[in-house]
């Protein structure tokens, strides 16, 4: 078991760090600093895996443990979230489709799936690059990188 705490690294790929918080096994944060805080550990397995999925190895990060403190609603959207495989994309609804008992026509669960997403805690593991009709907790330039990555 990994050491709760903060790693970090710079990407090329990215043009800037990815930034981990872990607490246990779960990693409970991912950010996207414009480099690497000189307090993180850059020393860390997801680490080294973000840098073989940036150099083009295909990985869903479906084994990663995440902890969501976040409100009921938005952690079933983003559970939802991390069913869509590597290379998809889908929409806002059909995301909402795979929330059990979620009408994905119900104009206040889109909204709720909008907020989820752009309040998600922890993008690249619950990706909502493959939302393409929705926000993203990660910035724009790097949703955009991610999905080209992908494409």
């Amino acid at each position: 078991m990994t050491a709760a705490g903060i790693y970090a690294r710079d990407s090329a790929y990215l043009d800037r760090a990815v930034q981990l918080g872990v607490a246990g096994d779960r990693v409970i944060s991912v950010s996207f600093p414009g480099t690497a805080p000189a307090d993180a550990d850059p020393e860390h397995e997801l680490l080294d895996r973000l840098d073989d999925y940036f150099a083009g190895a295909e990985d869903d990060f479906d084994d990663v443990e995440v902890g969501l403190t976040v409100p009921t609603n938005h952690r079933r959207v983003l559970e939802a979230v991390r069913n869509v495989p590597y290379g998809e994309r889908v929409t806002v609804k059909r995301v909402l489709s795979m929330v059990p008992d979620v009408d994905p026509e119900d104009s206040d669960a889109r909204e709720t799936a909008r907020e989820a997403l752009a309040e998600n805690p922890v993008p690249l593991f619950v990706p909502d690059h493959r939302v393409r009709d929705g926000p993203s907790g990660a910035p724009p330039e790097v949703v955009d990188r991610l999905r080209d990555l992908e494409a």
